[in-house]
């Protein structure tokens, strides 16, 4: 999850499953979409797309993707250090409990290789 307007680094991808240039704020996410795009499991890819949930103030979902089937997927991507620090999990908490509440059940995590 990334705070609506961040500031830091972004790289700005094509992909042939997304109508708009997706854009990245991490390695992580610039390789999951890389993987996305290859898998032939999913035909549209978005990203970035708003929590509209006032409790956590303005934060964006990394990726909301259409299967072929038409099931919809959510995946949020997260550095291993950052997962057990309290407002990483009150985060993902919110936006797995908002994806649930709008009818999503493959909400997962993407998190980067163990050293």
């Amino acid at each position: 999850m990334i705070k609506k307007n961040y500031k830091g680094r972004c790289i700005k991808k094509s992909v042939s499953k997304s109508k708009e240039v997706c854009r990245t704020y991490n390695d992580l996410q610039l390789a999951y979409l890389e993987k996305l795009q290859k898998d032939e499991t999913i035909a549209e890819i978005q990203c970035n797309i708003p929590l509209d949930d006032g409790e956590i103030g303005e934060y964006n979902t990394d990726f909301l993707c259409v299967k072929s089937n038409g099931d919809l997927l959510v995946r949020e991507c997260v550095f291993r250090k950052h997962l057990l620090k309290p407002l990483t999990v009150k985060l993902l908490d919110s936006s797995r409990s908002y994806w649930l509440n709008r009818g999503v059940n493959d909400w997962g995590l993407v998190i980067d290789a163990e050293k």
